[in-house]
């Protein structure tokens, strides 16, 4: 049976309901899964909880699962962009539970290693730590983290075959690799998509094995965060 389906929509079809945990790729709005998170905010599903490094930007990437009051509870570590998120959740409307974010990423690639949870010194003795378990090991103090395993994972991709092998690009390789992995089901979107051996296995980032269902992205503008430049300096005089 083949992976690949031929919209974003079709392939979100029978897996999105109420209430599930959606882990999401992406950093800002670098490397998300652009396609299908707006077929998400298409479905209608409810009462998300989203795991993801942050929730972009007002009406971009997964600020558009905000906008649409689809998402209950949010997992991440820097929400500072979005400022519909900072008014619900002000609000008492959205719970958020707030995460460092290299424990964010060790959280997801535990539970895609089947790893329960783990210990770590990030957060002791701050409110990230507050009613966890705590040990001491060689003298120091540590603080139980769960795995976070999701019912849906998104990834975007640069590259992939029909396999479901992934291979990301640049900054896009950031959370996509253990979202992928940490998904009990995962879609993964791709702008290049190859036959089966076209890849160099020596690039393959994801394994098709963790990946159930691909979508070719749709052409579109990559949105930029944040643009920060220098002012031209001047040219110089040439010497004579």
């Amino acid at each position: 049976m083949t992976k690949l389906k031929p919209a974003a929509a079709e392939a979100l079809r029978d897996v999105l309901q109420n209430g599930i945990t959606l882990a999401v790729g992406g950093f800002g709005l670098s490397g998300i899964p652009a396609d299908l998170i707006e077929a998400v905010r298409d479905s209608g599903a409810q009462d998300l909880t989203v795991v993801s490094n942050n929730m972009g930007v007002d009406g971009k990437g997964l600020g558009v699962l905000i906008e649409a009051g689809q998402v209950r509870k949010v997992i991440a570590s820097y929400v500072g962009e979005n400022r519909l998120f900072a008014e619900q959740y002000l609000a008492g409307r959205l719970e958020v539970e707030f995460t460092p974010q290299g424990t964010l990423a060790e959280r997801l690639r535990a539970g895609g290693a089947g790893i329960p949870a783990f210990y770590t010194k990030t957060g002791v003795g701050t409110l990230v730590a507050e009613g966890k378990p705590h040990e001491v090991f060689d003298g120091g103090t540590y603080v139980l983290e769960r795995a976070i395993r999701a019912d849906v994972a998104l990834v975007h991709a640069h590259t992939a075959d029909t396999d479901g092998n992934l291979i990301y690009r640049y900054t896009a390789r950031n959370f996509n690799p253990v979202v992928a992995t940490a998904g009990k089901v995962t879609i993964a979107e791709a702008e290049v998509i190859v036959e089966p051996g076209a890849l160099d296995p020596n690039h393959i980032v994801t394994p098709g094995v963790y990946v159930q269902r691909l979508v070719q992205a749709g052409g579109r503008v990559k949105d930029i965060e944040q643009r920060t430049v220098r002012p031209r300096a001047e040219a110089m005089p040439v010497p004579a």
